[in-house]
């Protein structure tokens, strides 16, 4: 008696390429969120021990930040995340025009935010070595600032390569999808940090 012949798949029609969970490229992000996350976690645990050890904070003679630059940062970046999860959603869709208009808004959003950024580094009232209060003000800002300048290379990168052929491959617009996915974690991560460094302050004189 004959065995009945095994049947091939045919593999050709499948996918190369996916969103979300199913895109090793995800898994990528995801780790490496999760990473960062840690190690903010751990300063933002640092500053309220050192919260937790001073009957003054922050410690004569240093002030509370201003609330200025910080404010409007905190604007901008809760503004950027409404065009973000369009440029998400146009990712997925593969909506070419979409991606390029909204890659190149989040482009003139991260300018602004970078700027920003320097004015608030600028106007705070202490210097990274001054004492430990200053260190680990410091050390949040630049941590954030760090996740901040990496999505904006990022997403710099990823508008150049959308107005290029290769800007038609599928795996681009997961690429496109993934950088938003990152976005959405800078700006999450900067509400405690914001909280921490520029109201804990604050509510601590009252």
């Amino acid at each position: 008696m004959n065995a009945t012949p095994r049947v091939v798949g045919d593999l050709a029609d499948l996918p190369t390429y996916a969103f979300g969970s199913r895109s090793l490229t995800w898994w990528g992000v995801a780790g490496f969120v999760a990473i960062e996350g840690i190690v903010l976690a751990l300063a933002c645990g640092t500053y309220l021990y050192l919260y937790s050890q001073e009957p003054q904070w922050p410690p004569p003679p240093a002030l509370p930040p201003p609330l200025l630059y910080a404010s409007l940062f905190t604007l901008l970046m809760l503004a950027s995340e409404v065009l973000n999860t369009w440029l998400k959603h146009a990712s997925e869709a593969e909506r070419i025009g979409a991606v390029r208009a909204g890659l190149c808004g989040m482009v003139v959003i991260g300018i602004a935010l970078l700027v920003l950024r320097g004015f608030e580094l600028h106007a705070l009232n202490v210097g990274w070595d001054q004492n430990a209060y200053g260190s680990v003000v410091w050390t949040l800002l630049f941590l954030h600032t760090l996740h901040l300048a990496t999505d904006y290379g990022d997403t710099l990168v990823l508008t150049a390569l959308m107005f290029t052929e290769h800007g038609q491959e599928g795996r681009r617009f997961v690429d496109c999808s993934e950088n938003a996915f990152y976005w959405r974690f800078v700006v999450l991560v900067w509400l405690p940090v914001y909280a921490l460094v520029y109201w804990a302050p604050r509510l601590t004189a009252q």
